[in-house]
């Protein structure tokens, strides 16, 4: 029968893991972030030659 130590361990390591979940996640939020191109440089229209010049 598991003490109350063991039950103070495992909860002990779920709140360790959940912490660093927390953290790779805000990691990989902040990384996102970095990488993210601003709305305003994704709708600028291109020019019909450059566009012509890729389809031929």
């Amino acid at each position: 029968m598991p003490g109350k130590g063991d039950e103070l361990a495992v909860s002990r390591g779920e709140q360790i893991q959940a912490a660093e979940r927390e953290a790779a996640k805000r990691r990989l939020l902040a990384e996102a972030e970095a990488d993210r191109i601003p709305v305003e440089e994704t709708t600028r229209a291109v020019p019909d030659r450059r566009w012509r010049r890729g389809r031929r």
